[in-house]
């Protein structure tokens, strides 16, 4: 009984103050770091099914672009929620940002090197002497390292060619490349999308080598929410925090269990990308969610510790970062709040589906 009063007692402090407010929603930015597409489907199906107005919040959702650097953005005020790359965080938080990892969304790394067969690159010992693409702007962590943990420098043009790629594979169906950097639910599928000129048809997986960095050992976290701590620390903000949360953790449970009105969602937002790519990269970053074992948005300690281990090798920050670089707390009372009502916070079930891309991705 005291237990269950504890949890109730812990529900009100973060939902009472909000559902007070129902005449008044709370005006906040979400920063993306990159342009509309499925990668972020979860916040966009949040906002256009109400689920952010449910729990008080007038939500603005700020797409990115090459351009802009989501951490300036919450630093400057003019988000107080971006979505960025865990070891290009802690790289600014080194130089005195003061961001707080508030829900590690993405479980699992999505970079990939893929090359054709034909070029015999079958692990990362492979690259030496080789052309190997890499996007830059703090995208080329998990390659460098990986290379670095062979004893190949890919700063050494002795060891490696590096070669800077555009973020599609141009350089790689030209044969300007042997190795590129690749997403799982992006880059991979564009090469998919293309027509082998050998057989007229599409390419196949198995027409191509891939290296996933989670195997390698040098896979970093990704995509996750973070704020300004000093914003967090003001009053109200905490609250408006776990607000945030819950309804984001909604959009993507929505977008896990209902995913084709998910993609229908993304398109509608005007994404550049055809309807099959969509559905690929959707289908690729629910693997990247679920399962979420401690619940979504949980921090998993051993790949935190590995993303800044190999933060620390591969130079992108001099020393470990302190116990306020990412927090819990906030994540799981919105998960609390979720379980209350309902929801499946750890998509212990869920499965992939089967998608068939088509020609550009159409």
């Amino acid at each position: 009984m005291r237990r269950i009063l504890l949890l109730l007692l812990c529900l009100l402090q973060f939902s009472q103050p909000l559902l007070a407010q129902e005449a008044a929603l709370i005006p906040v930015s979400l920063q993306l770091n990159w342009v509309t597409q499925a990668e972020f489907a979860g916040y966009y199906a949040a906002y256009d099914l109400g689920f952010y107005e449910e729990e008080g919040l007038d939500v603005t959702i700020l797409d990115g672009s090459v351009e802009i650097v989501p951490q300036q953005m919450v630093l400057a005020g003019a988000a107080e929620f971006a979505v960025g790359w865990a070891p290009k965080v802690l790289e600014s938080n080194e130089r005195g940002a003061n961001l707080a990892n508030i829900a590690q969304v993405s479980q699992r790394s999505a970079t990939l090197q893929v090359s054709f067969v034909d070029t015999g690159i079958e692990s990362v010992e492979d690259f030496r002497g080789m052309r190997i693409g890499a996007w830059g702007f703090g995208n080329e962590h998990e390659l460098f390292a990986a290379m670095r943990a062979v004893d190949i420098d890919p700063e050494n043009a002795d060891d490696v060619t590096v070669i800077q790629q555009p973020f599609d594979m141009s350089l790689l169906l030209n044969g300007e490349l042997d190795a590129a950097q690749a997403m799982t639910y992006n880059e991979y599928a564009q090469v998919l999308e293309a027509v082998n000129p050998d057989t007229g048809e599409l390419y196949q997986p198995e027409d191509l080598n891939v290296i996933d960095f989670n195997d390698v050992g040098t896979a970093m976290l990704q995509d996750h929410v973070f704020a300004h701590a000093d914003w967090l620390a003001e009053e109200g903000n905490e609250d408006i925090a776990v607000a945030f949360l819950k309804a984001s953790f909604r959009g993507w449970i929505h977008c896990r269990d209902y995913a084709e009105e998910c993609v229908e969602l993304v398109l509608e937002r005007g994404s550049t990308l055809g309807e099959s790519h969509q559905r690929w990269q959707l289908n690729e970053i629910n693997k990247l969610i679920w399962p979420s074992p401690a619940g979504i948005g949980i921090m998993d300690a051993e790949l935190w510790a590995q993303t800044v281990t190999v933060a620390i090798e591969g130079q992108v920050i001099g020393e470990a970062p302190g116990m306020d670089a990412y927090r819990t707390d906030l994540a799981q009372a919105a998960i609390e709040l979720l379980i209350a009502e309902g929801y499946d916070v750890t998509g212990e079930s869920w499965a992939p589906l089967e998608v068939k891309l088509r020609l550009g991705g159409e």
